[in-house]
Order: structure tokens, then sequence, then C-alpha cells
């Protein structure tokens, strides 16, 4: 295989990538920019849109690498899947918000700072063990039910799974950002995310803006957990740690708060992920992301595309 076909290869392998640390991203980006809030327990709402995604495709029949439905009835099971995957994650995100953190807005006036990063940490691992304890401690096989159809770029193999991908991730991220831009609830969320206080005297709900954020952050966490298992083929309990510290690391180097920002830290630490696996070393991927992220933050500590904003406090 020439040089010029392993780099197309890597970099179709890390768009594939990047659009999943890119919706995942954008769950820890909405939340940060509302509350200014860490939210530990976004990793394993991943890790459960995952699982969730395995059970819907398997309640179709589908498992395995098996292909029991076609044309029109495969396309339903998978939009079923991404539906009841996001909004199951997007429950899930509500739930934590509203039973968790709201208690401590009400106390505090606000759920950021330590108190509120701590108990995310604490819901993410009531979440891991319970899948844990739930589902056991193996691997789970994810059912691959696309037929394989495969299309060749510079000699490079460019998968069906892959372009469905790229065209969900593309599709729920622009969705996301007119959204948020053009919306009459998305604006209440900007507003909010600016200065809650005068938000809420000019009228805005601060605590559906807020939901809404969990809930739509959440929800981009679950359309990535099913992304995840369609492209490895399986799932596990482990797997909300080790993406969605490549998530938290692409929302910071493009800038955290910034939806833009997260898209294209998403996309860069993917890249970086693939093609320094294959032309460096696996084992140095993590030392060469965090390397970069620690470079961009120096000259530019705000993120690529971060705006240093006044203190809400």
């Amino acid at each position: 295989m020439s040089e010029t076909t392993l780099v197309t290869q890597q970099v179709i392998n890390g768009l594939s990538l990047g659009g999943m640390y890119a919706l995942l991203a954008l769950g820890f980006t909405l939340v940060y920019g509302i509350i200014e809030l860490i939210n530990f327990a976004h990793f394993n709402v991943f890790m459960i849109g995952s699982f969730i995604g395995m059970w819907v495709l398997q309640a179709f029949g589908l498992s395995g690498q098996s292909v029991l439905l076609t044309g029109l009835p495969l396309i339903g099971a998978l939009l079923a899947a991404l539906v009841v995957s996001m909004f199951g994650s997007g429950v899930l995100g509500v739930a934590i918000e509203k039973y968790t953190l709201r208690p401590l807005r009400g106390a505090t006036g606000s759920a950021g700072g330590t108190i509120g990063m701590i108990t995310t940490i604490g819901v993410s691992y009531i979440l891991f063990n319970v899948i844990l304890l739930g589902f056991g401690a193996d691997t789970k096989n994810f059912p691959n039910p696309l037929p394989t159809i495969r299309f060749h770029v510079e000699g490079a193999n460019l998968d069906l799974r892959v372009i469905l991908i790229w065209v969900v991730s593309i599709v729920l991220m622009v969705g996301l950002w007119l959204f948020v831009q053009k919306s009459r609830l998305g604006k209440a969320m900007r507003a909010v995310a600016q200065d809650a206080e005068a938000a809420r005297m000019m009228g805005v709900d601060v605590d559906r803006a807020i939901i809404m954020a969990f809930f739509w952050g959440s929800a981009l966490a679950g359309a990535a957990g099913l992304i995840f298992g369609l492209y490895y083929n399986f799932t596990s309990f482990l797997i909300g740690y080790t993406a969605g510290l490549r998530a938290f690391t692409a929302a910071v180097l493009g800038g955290i708060g910034n939806i833009p920002g997260a898209m294209l830290g998403g996309l860069i630490i993917g890249l970086i992920e693939s093609l320094g696996g294959q032309f460096i070393a696996v084992k140095w991927t993590d030392v060469i992301i965090f390397a970069i992220l620690v470079f961009v933050l120096v000259l530019k500590p705000t993120g690529l595309l971060g705006t240093m904003a006044p203190s809400k406090s």
C-alpha cells in the first residue's frame, strides 16, 4: 500500500472518529457554556447511549454480523436506534440535572464550581457501576446490520457505514448550530449563557434553558454512542472513559463553550489519533494529543475558537 493510500485511509478513519468526538464534545460545551460546569457524568451517558442503541437493534432481531433486514426495514431499524438512543440519553441527562444539580443551584445559585463537578463525578460512577453490575463486565458484540458496500478513493477503502456516520454527524452538528442560533429557545439558551440573572429578569425561563442544554447535549452523546458501536462493532461499560476524555480534550482544544470550536476540536483529535497511530505509534497517540493541547492552550488559553468572557460570578 502506497504512502498516499495510507494517508487517505487514515484521514477517512480520522474523520469518522472526529465526527463521534465532536458530537460528544458538544455536550460538554453546551452545559459549560450555560452554567460553567464540567459534566463528568457525560462520559457514561455516552456509554449508556451505546447500550441503548444495541438493545434497540437487538429488538429488531439484529445481532452479530448477520444482515436480517434490508432496504426500508433496515433503514427504519437504524433510525429507530438513533432516535431511541438520543431520546433515552437526553432523558437521562435531564434526570441528572433535575435530581442532582438543580438542588445545588437552588442552594448556591449555580451548579458550577467544585461541588457541582464532584457531584457529576459521583453520578458518573453510579452509571458506570449500574451497567457493570447489571449487565456484566464482558464486551458486548454490537450488531453490524449494514451491507458491505465499499468505495475506493485513491486506493483507500470508504465503507458505506463510514459515509452514514459522516452524514449523521454533519446533520446533527449543523442542526444543533441552527437550533441554538435561530430558534427562540436557542436564543434563550444563549441569553442564559451570557447572564442568567439578566435573562431571568427579561422573562427567560432559565431552568428550561438549562434543561434543554442537558437534554440536547446528552442526546448527542447517545448518537455518538450508537456511532461508536456501529464503527467498532462492540460496546462495554468501559468505553465512556477513553472516548469521553478525548471528547473533553476536543472541547477544550476548540474552546469550551463554543459550538464550532467543539466541532473543530473533535475533528482535529480524530485526525491526530488516526494519523499518529499509523505513522508514529498507537502508544504515543495520547502523548501527541495532550502535547498539542498544552501547546495550543499556552499560546491561546481560550482554545482555538474560544473567546475570553467576563466572569459570571
